[in-house]
């Protein structure tokens, strides 16, 4: 009898213990306008540096990693609008120093997450500068309708 009465407290308290962390994770899912705010400047002053033809130092370069783990690591949990124009900004810090294939991880991002922002037809005429054909998603439909 001890055993069962045991068995169905540590079952009872990792269960509880399970919920805590889901409900924890929800109430972080989102990122505060805070983290959002010192993201969007991290990259400008990384965009300024690139202007102004300063060389990146390797904590500009982990900052900037950081902030596009930070972005998809969200994306994963749930989208928001306001993550579109730090997507944007991220690939065009990516576009200037060269890393192709980053910046149309960012651009390709917005035309499928955030095809309703203003950022999307930006986005598009991007990934065309940097060669990449994109079909519009209405002329996708309906050529599969045919």
């Amino acid at each position: 009898m001890k055993k069962i009465f045991t068995f169905i407290c540590v079952g009872i308290f990792l269960i509880s213990a399970i919920c805590l962390d889901v409900s924890a994770a929800k109430k972080s899912s989102k990122l505060s306008k805070e983290a959002v705010q010192e993201m969007s400047d991290n990259i400008d002053n990384l965009t300024k540096k690139i202007y102004a033809r300063a060389l990146l130092s390797p904590q500009d370069n982990e900052t900037l990693i950081g902030i596009k783990i930070q972005l998809d690591n969200q994306m994963l949990v749930a989208t928001a609008t306001e993550m579109a124009p730090l997507y944007f900004k991220a690939g065009n810090v990516y576009k200037l120093r060269g890393m192709k294939a980053e910046a149309i991880d960012c651009y390709q991002t917005i035309l499928e997450n955030f095809s309703d922002t203003a950022l999307a037809p930006k986005a598009r005429a991007a990934l065309a500068e940097l060669g990449v054909t994109v079909t519009a998603p209405i002329e996708a439909e309906e050529s599969e309708e045919i």
